[in-house]
């Protein structure tokens, strides 16, 4: 006989871990499948000197909190990943590791069926909680660089150790592909960073982290369909930022004072392997400045709206700026040996055989809800607000999803 449960949870994360705590305060019969292991991610896609970029006194799961003497510090790779385990063992969480699911459909009547690596099972409700970055996303020009050269995703990148000797190619200036290029900095690595399009912001302002004064203005609290920016804010990139060290402001400017080689955005690789390169790095460094420079304008306003007492600091100067930029770059003659692409992750739901995805294979839905009853998704960037995608706000979001779910199961049957 098939496999039942009320519920069944994809993906043992701190999104999916979040899902099941909810499920079991409300009795709902329910198994975690996790293709890995729990909070694996924390560490297979992590490289070794990483850290939070938002202070620890955010990591707040339902029922679990930070409980640490570094609130206001920011946990490294390992202590997420212990502090996400911990999570699951401290309310026996019913997790199923290395069972992978290979299909989800929906079933004639109602409910889903899913095929598992371990047997098929059946279940009224499925909340998919894998998050929304699974495949690495490293774009085809790079099959034209030579193969003498080392590439890789920034996902499988450790530390610099683990490169070949000489000079690094980074690749993209999200929150990863930034703090990369500072590790490598730091480790004394000749590092060329292609800059993209990432905003950033400052780590503290005024007295204390600009985290704390966004959470106390309620940024973290506005919802996508409030937000000005609408749907497209799930597309947008995070500021890049560190945690590092107790948090200090990642300066582009400062790295190429210190010998950083910086570029505009890349745009290809010709036949002899030579990079194509923008003349954008300027325009790029500007305008990343300029949002960093708009949120302490934000932070200055709500201080004095507040009439809060909080030191004064002056405003940041660009410190460097490129004399000329370059348009190509030879990889042999700057001695480059490895690529790190840090350019993101592409989505993939094709296990998920359901009519419930847009035009971009993007889930369609409202605060994780979607069309298919009984089916959710959760932690995905932007589901409701800015933290749903993170410690922040994954909490709200599966109590919101558990509440939904509830009203399904206690609905009476059709002509009852």
């Amino acid at each position: 006989m098939t496999e039942h449960h009320t519920a069944v949870v994809i993906g043992a994360g701190q999104a999916g871990l979040s899902m099941s705590w909810h499920l079991t305060q409300r009795g709902v019969d329910h198994v975690v499948l996790e293709r890995d292991t729990v909070a694996h991610e924390w560490i297979d896609g992590r490289w070794d000197n990483f850290t939070l970029v938002t202070p620890n006194w955010q990591c707040v799961l339902p029922g679990y909190a930070y409980d640490g003497d570094d609130p206001d510090g920011f946990m490294t790779r390992d202590l997420v990943y212990d502090f996400v385990r911990r999570y699951a063992d401290s309310f026996d969480a019913p997790v199923r590791e290395h069972v992978a699911v290979d299909s989800l459909r929906q079933r004639l009547g109602g409910g889903y069926h899913l095929e598992t690596s371990a047997g098929a099972m059946t279940a009224d409700q499925v909340v998919v909680a894998v998050g929304g970055y699974h495949l690495p996303s490293i774009p085809r020009l790079a099959e034209r660089i030579s193969p003498e050269v080392a590439q890789i995703h920034s996902s499988e990148y450790r530390n610099g150790a683990a490169l070949p000797d000489g000079s690094v190619l980074v690749v993209g200036t999200g929150q990863s592909g930034a703090q990369i290029a500072e590790d490598l900095h730091l480790e004394g690595r000749q590092v060329h960073l292609v800059a993209g399009s990432a905003p950033r912001v400052a780590r503290f302002y005024r007295g204390r982290d600009c985290v704390a004064w966004l959470q106390d203005m309620g940024v973290y609290d506005v919802s996508i369909a409030d937000h000005a920016g609408g749907l497209a804010k799930r597309e947008s990139t995070n500021h890049y930022v560190t945690g590092r060290d107790g948090g200090r402001d990642i300066d582009l400017r400062a790295f190429a004072l210190e010998g950083m080689r910086l570029y505009g955005r890349l745009t290809d690789v010709d036949a002899t392997g030579i990079l194509r390169i923008a003349p954008t790095l300027e325009q790029s460094l500007d305008a990343a400045d300029a949002v960093a420079d708009g949120i302490k304008n934000d932070i200055d306003a709500y201080i004095d709206a507040a009439g809060i007492d909080a030191p004064t600091e002056p405003r940041y100067t660009p410190v460097w700026r490129p004399d000329v930029e370059p348009t190509e770059l030879n990889l042999a003659a700057a001695g480059i040996t490895s690529v790190v692409w840090a350019v993101g992750f592409r989505r993939d739901y094709r296990w998920v055989k359901v009519g419930v995805f847009d035009g971009e294979g993007h889930p369609a839905h409202v605060r994780g809800v979607t069309g298919a009853e009984g089916l959710c998704f959760l932690g995905l960037p932007w589901q409701n607000t800015w933290g749903s995608g993170r410690f922040a706000a994954v909490a709200r979001d599966a109590e919101y999803l558990a509440e939904h779910l509830a009203s399904i199961s206690s609905r009476e049957p059709a002509g009852v």
